[in-house]
């Protein structure tokens, strides 16, 4: 295959200050779990992009001082020159691949937390830690500002010895000392520094010229800016200040990175966002600065991509979330692979790595954080050392990326579902409200499947243990997912819930087979506290039904903070008319009216209801694979050398999991190791501490 000459345009090397990316594909800085305390894991990772064909590949914040401690989040670090080493890891295997790394300065200010370091934060003014430490910052004296200045230039020398290319002066997500002295809201000083815009602008000003003139003689110096924060003149706006500031510094920084705040609106799932959301905040940038501009906007389709730069929009395209589902999309757009990419779904999943501090994880590249780890390779898994036949029965994500991936290693693999459409949860999930990309998990691996003469797929085929025995495969696996409960057992409830055995009670499963209640209201009952629960209450709400929504927790969706879902799912239900009452368990369904008591005191009340909807729990759809477990003597007469149950059909939990169980089965499927060995082991490097 060749490249499409439509294309050619984003292969185009650009300048940028002292370097050139050789073509227009910059991944953007984007946390991962792992930072400072996994630098081999880190450095694997954004090789692989490099790898890839990013031509620009940062890390993520990256800590400048001990005061500016992101705990218990994990980033980078350049305290001192003891952070040199483990980021060189990372230039170095960046730069093996010819592309240029980039690294993100960050003084977090009032957004830190120091809870390692308790150091006492420093900010404009004194002023609350904003994520709810209980624990203040205090105002800088022009001599912590003078202080901050010197760490910010003595950091962005150490990452120039640590050998990045683009060193990067952060003023956005709401998240930076720069920023914070450039809003309002923030910064109440009545020095040089507050008050004017030209004032607030200053420090911001000091320090991109400290940073060119310590490093901009080999280094090009970028400037990570949020034009809009949606928070009208308390903010930073586009009908406001914005365009002032970028006025005020057009030319300085060698290129402007432009995007939006905070994190929630920058990273919308794709429920809330499509593909090129931004373009409406951004797009003017290029007409106010002669220096290039990178953008971000989940870029996955080549067009769109080529459309931002002949707008006029951008030079250099930007991607997080595109980068991690697929670090080899700019190859495959360079070599004429286009049906071969892996699109973002918007799932957000990746985020919620850095909510909790874990490495970095992908729905659908499950060998996202194992690149290290687990030695795994987006694009390359070894070839079988022998043929072998296997069966995989369920061709949800688990099954499906079981069979793709085993098919890549060249065994003779047959796939088989009971239903008609292939896909599993993702197909029905992918049919509800804001959920329609998720659909992407499902077909990517259908054209990879149907390219594979080694893979045969059959629908519509319902197998008893019979069938599976007769079929003589080597290996069988099961992956028939799960289904939801419908006696209301959860987190919250321990016994079955009294009245849920009615017919007005609806399961999850009910309404993404098309059955909905006929008559409202509907008590929805959401002891899951993700996503699904208030997607489901949308779909109710489109049916013209009206919702109770009822969660034992204090918050709707609480989860939903790890992937930044949490405060548009707010405004979504509130805006539909949804009515919500939090912190509340559901005792009984009597059929016209739910008993509720409150979860912190034992209170009740009634609420009026014609049926109820229960998110709570599910239960693995295994009873192909105990039926097979039970004749496991007979196995042997049958040619089978093993039977494994994966997915949701072993333990029901995100599309990811099920995903990565598919994955993780066809990687490690000639382990020749005995089963007890197997689980005995770690299975994955850890990096390893020796005392000195």
């Amino acid at each position: 295959m060749s490249r499409d000459p439509r294309y050619d345009i984003l292969f185009e090397p650009v300048q940028i200050g002292p370097v050139t990316a050789r073509n227009r594909f910059f991944q953007v800085p984007h946390c991962n779990g792992m930072g400072h305390a996994l630098p081999e894991a880190h450095a694997a990772m954004r090789a692989v992009k490099a790898e890839g064909g990013w031509s620009v590949v940062s890390t993520e914040e990256c800590e400048i001082h001990p005061s500016g401690d992101l705990s218990p989040y994990i980033e980078a670090r350049l305290w001192d020159d003891d952070d040199i080493p483990p980021l060189a890891l990372m230039t170095e295997q960046v730069h093996a691949h010819g592309a240029l790394a980039a690294i993100e300065l960050t003084y977090n200010g009032p957004t830190s937390s120091n809870l390692y370091s308790r150091e006492v934060a420093l900010a404009p003014s004194h002023q609350p830690l904003k994520y709810g430490y209980p624990h203040q910052a205090r105002a800088m004296t022009l001599a912590d500002i003078a202080d901050y200045r010197r760490w910010h230039r003595n950091a962005a020398i150490r990452a120039k010895r640590a050998g990045f290319d683009i060193i990067y002066v952060y003023a956005a997500h709401d998240l930076s000392l720069p920023m914070h002295f450039l809003q309002r809201r923030r910064n109440q000083r009545s020095d040089a520094y507050g008050g004017s815009l030209e004032n607030r602008v200053r420090l911001l000003r000091e320090v991109l010229t400290d940073t060119k003139e310590a490093v901009g003689d080999t280094c090009a110096v970028a400037l990570r800016f949020a034009v809009e924060e949606f928070l009208g003149e308390a903010g930073i706006s586009l009908d406001g200040e914005s365009r002032d500031i970028v006025g005020l510094l057009a030319d300085l920084p060698d290129l402007w990175d432009v995007n939006l705040a905070a994190w929630y609106h920058d990273s919308t799932s794709s429920r809330f966002a499509g593909e090129g959301a931004q373009r409406p905040f951004t797009a003017w940038v290029k007409q106010v600065t002669n220096k290039p501009v990178v953008g971000v906007g989940r870029f996955t389709s080549p067009d769109t991509m080529v459309r931002q730069i002949r707008d006029g929009v951008m030079d250099l395209i930007g991607a997080a979330r595109p980068s991690i589902a697929d670090p080899f999309l700019p190859r495959k757009i360079e070599t004429g692979a286009i049906d071969a990419i892996r699109e973002c779904i918007g799932c957000n999943i990746c985020a919620s790595g850095d909510m909790t501090s874990t490495p970095i994880r992908c729905t659908q590249n499950p060998s996202m954080g194992e690149e290290w780890r687990k030695g795994w390779h987006p694009e390359h898994i070894p070839s079988l050392p022998k043929p072998s036949r296997v069966l995989v029965v369920g061709a949800g994500p688990a099954g499906l990326e079981a069979a793709r991936a085993l098919g890549q290693r060249g065994a003779e693999v047959t796939l088989v579902d009971a239903a008609r459409e292939l896909g599993g949860r993702v197909t029905r999930e992918s049919r509800l409200p804001g959920l329609a990309e998720w659909a992407r998990v499902r077909d990517w691996r259908l054209v990879r499947l149907q390219t594979m003469a080694n893979v045969a797929i059959y629908p519509d085929n319902r197998l008893e243990a019979d069938d599976v025995l007769g079929f003589e495969a080597e290996h069988i696996v099961i992956a028939t997912g799960a289904r939801w409960r419908r006696d209301g057992f959860g987190r919250s409830a321990d016994l079955p819930i009294p009245g849920f055995e009615a017919a007005g009670v609806f399961t999850p499963d009910d309404i993404l087979d098309g059955r909905l209640p006929e008559h409202g209201p509907v008590l929805l009952y959401d002891d899951d506290g993700f996503y699904l629960g208030s997607v489901l209450a949308e779909r109710l709400v489109q049916a013209g039904l009206d919702v109770v929504y009822v969660t034992p927790e204090d918050t709707v969706a609480g989860w939903t903070t790890n992937t930044l879902d949490y405060r548009h799912i707010q405004k979504r239900l509130r805006k539909l008319g949804v009515q919500i009452i939090t912190a509340h368990e559901l005792l009984g369904f009597a059929g016209d009216h739910a008993e509720l008591a409150c979860a912190w005191g034992g209170a009740r009340r009634t609420v009026a209801c014609a049926s109820v909807l229960t998110v709570t729990a599910r239960l693995p759809d295994d009873g192909l694979f105990q039926a097979l477990a039970a004749r496991q003597p007979a196995w042997a007469d049958h040619g089978i050398a093993r039977i494994d149950c994966i997915g949701d059909a072993l333990a029901p939990g995100l599309i990811a999991h099920a995903v990565y169980a598919g994955h993780r089965y066809a990687r490690e499927f000639d382990d020749a190791r005995d089963p007890v060995s197997r689980r005995d082991s770690v299975p994955f490097r850890r990096r390893r501490f020796v005392a000195s």
